[in-house]
């Protein structure tokens, strides 16, 4: 799979195992309700789950972003680089949607 970008963020082995973790985890939610189509479950069942996985993407997402602030964000600002302030904005306003 090719990158979306050219930026890289090194992460440290924690971090990177917790993230990796916790996608593991919402990729067996998605093939369990991959497999609860398949098997024609009940849909307020799947429906259950979905919310499930969108919880988990949410838990994610804040994950991610605490780490992008504190280290990539307060990085650049300390570097005197203000224009994260504006990726960070729009970054918000994806997550906002």
């Amino acid at each position: 799979m090719e990158c979306c970008c050219e930026k890289t963020k090194i992460r440290d082995e924690g971090e990177k195992k917790l993230l990796l973790n916790r996608l593991s985890r919402i990729e067996g939610q998605i093939r369990g309700i991959k497999g609860m189509v398949e098997r024609d479950a009940y849909c307020a069942d799947i429906i259950t789950q979905v919310a499930a996985v969108n919880a988990a993407l949410a838990s994610f997402n804040r994950e991610l972003l605490a780490a992008h602030i504190n280290t990539c964000v307060t990085n650049d600002i300390k570097e005197g680089n203000t224009e994260k302030t504006d990726e960070l904005i729009l970054l918000l306003g994806k997550l906002m949607k």
